[in-house]
């Protein structure tokens, strides 16, 4: 792992990220035809238990750290760039998580985060490392039958 070095955890997490959605995609978790798109809230009802009664102690970490401080959701407002806490709308908790996962992953993605440095670097690295720690703790845990992750 890349320590607490925002830059490091931002390439690895993007690594991560993208290597996952394919997979997601690849084992069946998409919207159907059309465009290739991962269908999270599917995968998320498949893992819930991971996010549940979490058996590794940095698993639930993770979890509890991205409930208590979710990542904020760039908006703008008045024509200015903001941030809202913007919970999302779901009845699941691993959906919840996995929405903020992907929200830490659209922030970097989208610019939010960094403009040649890190935005609040210390909360960005915990945001990054517990992003990395959930993803692998789905990819660890998940037990679809015939769709697998990790092919």
């Amino acid at each position: 792992m890349p320590g607490n070095d925002p830059d490091a955890l931002a390439a690895e997490l993007f690594k991560t990220f993208a290597r996952f959605e394919y997979a997601l995609k690849a084992a069946e978790f998409h919207r159907g035809e059309g465009a290739a798109e991962a269908n999270w809230r599917s995968f998320a009802e498949s893992v819930a238990g991971i996010f549940e009664e979490p058996t590794n102690e940095s698993v639930a970490a993770a979890i509890a750290y991205m409930l208590e401080h979710p990542p904020k959701k760039q908006v703008v407002e008045g024509g200015v760039l903001g941030w809202s806490v913007s919970a999302p709308q779901t009845d699941l908790q691993s959906d919840r998580v996995l929405i903020y996962v992907r929200r830490v992953r659209n922030n970097l993605f989208h610019g939010g985060k960094f403009n040649g440095r890190f935005f609040e670097p210390q909360r960005s690295a915990a945001l990054l490392q517990h992003s990395l720690t959930i993803l692998d703790a789905c990819l660890a845990g998940f037990t679809g039958g015939e769709r697998s992750l990790s092919q």
